[in-house]
């Protein structure tokens, strides 16, 4: 049986993805640095997406 793509809940809020295009457009244009940026950031503090806010801010 198929996901029901009307039940929704914030489990992946708190995460990003890498190999997601759209994701990492959102943190490019919400802190305004380059998707390579994203990208090392990830690399950097793993894919919580309030360790890559905060990393990304510290280092802009």
């Amino acid at each position: 049986m198929a996901d029901n793509k009307n039940f929704q809940d914030g489990r992946d809020r708190s995460k990003v993805s890498g190999n997601e295009d759209y994701e990492l457009s959102y943190l490019q244009k919400k802190l305004g640095v380059s998707r390579e940026q994203v990208r090392e950031a990830i690399k950097a503090v793993g894919n919580s997406r309030e360790k890559v806010e905060e990393y990304l801010k510290s280092n802009n």
